[in-house]
């Protein structure tokens, strides 16, 4: 094998990794597909996921990943995403993991962990990124907005391919309302709504989205976006609305594909 040859190998595929408040999953991406290679692998949150906890589990993570035959070489990035707004790697806030998080360098915590380099991201920003250029918003020109629906309402923009990193776009007030209080798949579950009612405050608030930023494109994720039957064809916008493609993979892929953009491996 040639030296271009293995270069370009190496550039093939990349690790990323998804921090939630729960579980902390990671895989090896093929670049080129979107798609992971091999079964993901995947290490409860710690209790209390302090800043050196969770260093330590993505780091037996990656240890894992990188003893795969498929692994890139042992000094490729590593994207992870991260339950935060992140702005130039400092943690500015903290969802669902150990408020110590809040003012932490995180990229300078998992670079000095693993060792390679490393591009920290919001995890709503990973899934978005992702789905644009792999999954329902590929090809589509313009802005695409991505909106996770869970614990609470995540977003994602991006513009002719270009994320725009940190919208919080959950936390719009809407009719004197933190707007994810009222249109998360969590408040769905707290207040007993059925799927039509349900449909009614995520109207209110697409609708309130869509006049603001007049996207070519919604994609809804998040795990009630397998129920998207259910909510998505009672909604009535002028933009199209489509349900996620690449569900539970969405962050890590869009984190290793960030890595890969970051650091000047892919486009």
């Amino acid at each position: 094998m040639s030296k271009d040859e293995k270069s370009q190998k190496k550039i093939s595929t990349a690790i990323g990794l998804d921090i939630g408040g729960t579980g902390i999953k990671g895989g090896i991406v093929d670049l080129k597909k979107g798609k992971l290679v091999g079964d993901r692998f995947r290490i409860d949150t710690p209790r209390p996921s302090t800043p050196q906890a969770v260093a330590e589990v993505v780091r037996q993570i990656v240890a894992e990943l990188s003893l795969r035959e498929e692994a890139p070489a042992p000094d490729a990035p590593v994207g992870i995403t991260f339950p935060a707004i992140i702005h130039e790697g400092v943690a500015l806030s903290a969802a669902n993991v150990d408020k110590s998080w809040i003012d932490t360098d995180v990229d300078t915590l998992f670079t000095d962990a693993l060792g390679r380099p490393v591009q920290v991201m919001n995890d709503a920003d990973a899934a978005g990124l992702a789905e644009v250029r792999y999954g329902a918003g590929e090809g589509v020109k313009g802005s695409v907005l991505v909106i996770t629906l869970g614990t609470g309402i995540g977003s994602a923009l991006i513009h002719d391919g270009i994320l725009v990193p940190n919208c919080e776009l959950g936390h719009l007030e809407i009719d004197g309302y933190d707007a994810e209080s009222r249109a998360s798949a969590a408040a769905r579950e707290r207040d007993g709504l059925s799927w039509e009612d349900y449909a009614v405050r995520l109207q209110r608030y697409f609708s309130h989205v869509e006049f603001l930023f007049s996207p070519r494109l919604f994609v809804v994720g998040g795990g009630i976006s397998k129920r998207s039957q259910d909510f998505l064809p009672q909604l009535s916008l002028r933009t199209p609305i489509k349900p996620a493609a690449l569900k539970n993979n969405a962050g890590i892929v869009g984190g290793a594909l960030q890595a890969a953009i970051h650091f000047g491996l892919r486009k």
